[in-house]
């Protein structure tokens, strides 16, 4: 390797570095804040708020890294040719193609990265991230109950704790069930439990209290005193049902053996292009550099600057990532246009590489002599 080369993409990969970790840290304080309520309000273990937030992160890689390769191939080389090396590297006789093959094996490295998230990383993070999404719902009640205030814990239902002694017994319980309209029940007891019963139904067991029930009819109070009583919390989220998996958390070898007999036709397409997609995505890592190192270094040096070709490639960048987004909603409408999703990114790649290669080809055809003047 070329010691110019090396140079080059030394720079390339501490820019990558240094740009990935700015982009995912601003898109997980983003991301965070979808799970700020669950540990403030809800009482939630910071862990737990750490593990769903980097759950998530694995997914926005993909789309991190090839922006990121394309800003830091565009800065470094702009930087260059504003300090004018790459005009003394030109001069020495380097070609278009070997100035950009640093971008080019930055792109091959990003490329293997890519698949190593699109293959394995992310279905097993969304999994996790799905499951853990429905533990924490079937546990709700637990998670809710906070103490000195009033939880809502579903439709109708308000349930309040004074305190949770050491061992987790809950003190001073006040239950609001307006659920049936007709029977508008307060509990009220002195201390308690919060259970579950043999199919997962969320119940609290509270001991020394009074139940108070008015009739909806005659509006007349009847209360009864308990030494103990239980009652079950309709929790919606805990229906006892599997949880159904979606295409993002399936293996792509599922993906592709899945038949349309056993999801229907739908999500047999959603499937199918999933699985292409995650195959394809990765190659736009060469189609954004091939569009950055040809719109830079294609054409000769201008001393005010090159804005103009700046502008050009963050316009194809942006009409690419469209064009991608495009044809991955046609192909799920229409299976017959699934090579659109490699060709979106291959064609900008290819006249990119056409681009470095043509000074190149052109001194590489014979000129026939001049006939003598």
């Amino acid at each position: 390797m070329l010691g110019i080369v090396r140079y080059i993409l030394r720079q390339l990969i501490v820019g990558m570095v240094l740009v990935t970790i700015g982009l995912t840290g601003i898109l997980w304080l983003t991301q965070s804040l979808r799970f700020v309520e669950l540990t403030v309000n809800k009482g939630a273990s910071i862990g737990i708020f750490l593990k769903l937030t980097m759950l998530v992160m694995p997914n926005f890689l993909t789309v991190i890294l090839p922006v990121s390769l394309f800003a830091v191939v565009l800065f470094t080389y702009n930087k260059l040719i504003s300090d004018r090396e790459l005009i003394v590297l030109r001069a020495a006789g380097l070609s278009h193609w070997t100035l950009a093959q640093p971008a080019l094996i930055l792109a091959a490295i990003s490329t293997v990265i890519g698949y190593i998230l699109n293959i394995w990383v992310i279905p097993m993070a969304v999994e996790e991230f799905h499951q853990l999404q429905w533990t924490l719902r079937s546990t709700a009640t637990n998670v809710m109950l906070q103490e000195g205030q009033f939880n809502q814990i579903g439709t109708g239902l308000t349930v309040y704790v004074r305190a949770r002694s050491p061992a987790g017994e809950l003190l001073g319980i006040i239950v609001y069930d307006r659920r049936n309209p007709l029977h508008t029940v307060t509990l009220m007891a002195e201390r308690g439990a919060l259970i579950k019963t043999d199919n997962g139904t969320p119940k609290v067991l509270m001991i020394n209290g009074t139940r108070e029930q008015v009739s909806h009819d005659t509006h007349r109070l009847s209360l009864l005193y308990f030494d103990n009583y239980a009652m079950e919390f309709s929790d919606s989220s805990d229906t006892g049902e599997e949880r159904s998996r979606d295409a993002r958390e399936r293996s792509t070898a599922e993906l592709f053996s899945v038949t349309e007999a056993q999801v229907g036709p739908t999500a047999f397409r959603q499937f199918r292009v999933e699985g292409h997609q995650r195959l394809a995505s990765p190659l736009y890592h060469f189609s954004f550099a091939f569009v950055a190192a040809a719109c830079l270094l294609s054409g000769w040096f201008n001393r005010r600057g090159q804005n103009d070709r700046l502008i050009l490639a963050i316009a194809l960048m942006i009409g690419i990532q469209a064009m991608a987004l495009g044809v991955g909603n046609l192909a799920t409408r229409d299976l017959s246009l699934v090579p659109l999703v490699y060709l979106a990114p291959l064609i900008p790649a290819v006249i990119g590489a056409w681009v470095l290669l043509r000074p190149s080809l052109k001194k590489s055809v014979p000129v026939a002599s001049l006939p003598p003047g």
